[in-house]
């Protein structure tokens, strides 16, 4: 057996060993306990199949060439450890509030790597056939796609751009035609590399493919309203997996078509999800612009009561079974350490205490649940929707934190508000809801929610984490 054929099989056991870290690296990512673990075994999985790649392209015989911008392991090593220190110090310095525009980002760039990849592939492979054309042209538009668009989500969460919702007349129609001509453009490209047309004419193919796209994630993105962001970073995620694909597809590279089916089949499966957890489908998410900041429907005008922590302290250290509900402003306040107390400190007082989470509160899939694994609340006290709406009646207090549409009993009894029909958590039928606000402002999607001014609901107004903070020490007197 000669030094190739040993290299390939080497190639091949090694990126079916990647691979299988991949997958299980993400079968321990769904459970709190063992996401350390998983994150780790996928690194190590990436890290192999980084190497491999090296070792398969034979990079080797770069360093016999003059000068280190000809030398292969020069610009890998220096890519690796830039990307490395960016990481670290972003990882470091990013606050959890900060962390759904930053998934965001990263979608963005998974979605530009794979774009840049097939640029790549474009303008130096030889003997290019028709489907890796195709598979070229695909990974240029999925790519671009997930790139802006994730710009866009990102401008959004973080406040820096979109601030105001952005209408686009014929926003349907305009996006249908950019995907028409993207496919134009793929088709020529192809057409180009069979021999029926220039090749010049196939480089003017894949010029219109990648700006027509990248226009497309824009305009696709931008029209949805800031209530959606969380279905749409999911669905970004989905996209940027799939642009993975394909460029695996184009540079017939095994582990980037395993890695990019399972984020992007990973993704589509956690939209679908949070799409049914809405009442919505993923074809109104995308051309009906629903979630976009509108009010519902003015009702009767009536005030908020209001409560102090002294007062309300009262009522908690007489309560049995107590319900957190969590959202964004949790998030922004940091308060889940201090939730966490106040959970201990209840628990104490013989009092059963859960977490109510909906599937979108937060920013990003899963934002709710990472805050509170990371204050160490036991997985088993998070609960769903569908497991805690059926002893909603029976529980004394529910304490709202930070959240306000997936609260919002508009969303079962009134039918001209937009959240009309998207489940959300009963907290309206505990006997008494405590609602931790700064303000009486409304939600992400800008809808009214009546909850607050429910005979049965007080507002404790202030900074979520030092109204806590206060109710832990009312306990500790």
């Amino acid at each position: 057996m000669n030094f190739e054929n040993i290299r390939t099989v080497c190639t091949t056991v090694l990126y079916m060993v990647s691979s299988v870290l991949f997958i299980r690296g993400i079968k321990l990512l769904g459970k709190a306990d063992t996401a350390r673990k998983g994150n780790l075994m996928s690194s190590v999985g990436m890290l192999i199949a980084v190497v491999t790649v090296l070792f398969e392209k034979d990079v080797t015989k770069t360093v016999t060439k003059n000068g280190p911008i000809n030398n292969a392991y020069v610009w890998g090593v220096a890519a690796i450890a830039l990307g490395s220190i960016i990481g670290a110090i972003w990882a470091k310095k990013v606050e959890m509030t900060g962390m759904p525009q930053l998934v965001a980002l990263f979608n963005g760039f998974g979605g530009l790597s794979s774009l840049l990849v097939a640029l790549t592939q474009y303008m130096t492979a030889e003997n290019i056939n028709t489907f890796s054309a195709i598979a070229l042209g695909l990974t240029v538009a999925i790519g671009a796609i997930a790139f802006t668009g994730s710009v866009v989500a990102w401008g959004k969460l973080s406040g820096k751009m979109f601030k105001k919702n952005v209408t686009i007349p014929a926003k349907n129609a305009i996006n249908g035609l950019l995907a028409v001509v993207g496919l134009v453009g793929v088709a020529i490209y192809a057409l180009s590399i069979a021999g029926a047309v220039d090749a010049s004419v196939g480089t003017i193919g894949i010029i219109i493919v990648t700006a027509a796209y990248l226009i497309l994630g824009f305009t696709m993105v931008v029209a949805i309203g800031g209530g959606d962001m969380p279905v749409i970073i999911s669905l970004l995620n989905a996209f940027s997996g799939l642009a993975a694909a394909f460029a695996g597809l184009s540079i017939s590279n095994s582990v980037l078509v395993v890695s990019g089916c399972l984020v992007g089949t990973s993704g589509l499966i956690l939209t679908l999800i949070m799409c049914k957890a809405m009442n919505r489908t993923l074809y109104a998410l995308l051309f009906s612009s629903f979630g976009a900041t509108k009010k519902g429907a003015a009702g009767e005008q009536k005030e908020p009561k209001s409560m102090s922590v002294e007062d309300a302290y009262l009522i908690l250290e007489a309560a049995s079974s107590v319900v957190f509900i969590p959202g964004y402003g949790m998030a922004v306040a940091q308060a889940q350490h201090a939730v966490k107390e106040l959970c201990d400190k209840l628990e104490a007082n013989g009092a059963e205490v859960n977490f109510a989470i909906h599937p979108v509160a937060g920013r990003m899939p899963g934002h709710m649940n990472v805050l509170l694994a990371e204050a160490n609340v036991p997985y088993e006290q998070l609960k769903t929707a569908d497991e805690m709406n059926p002893q909603m009646s029976n529980t004394d207090v529910a304490i709202v934190i930070g959240a306000n549409d997936v609260v919002n009993p508009s969303a079962i009894n009134d039918e001209s508000s937009p959240l009309y029909g998207m489940p959300i958590i009963n907290a309206f039928e505990a006997r008494t809801v405590f609602v931790l606000k700064r303000g009486k402002g409304t939600g992400f999607s800008g809808v009214e929610n009546p909850l607050f001014t429910n005979d049965n609901t007080v507002m404790i107004y202030g900074d979520a984490k030092n109204t806590v903070a206060q109710l832990v020490s009312e306990f500790e007197e």
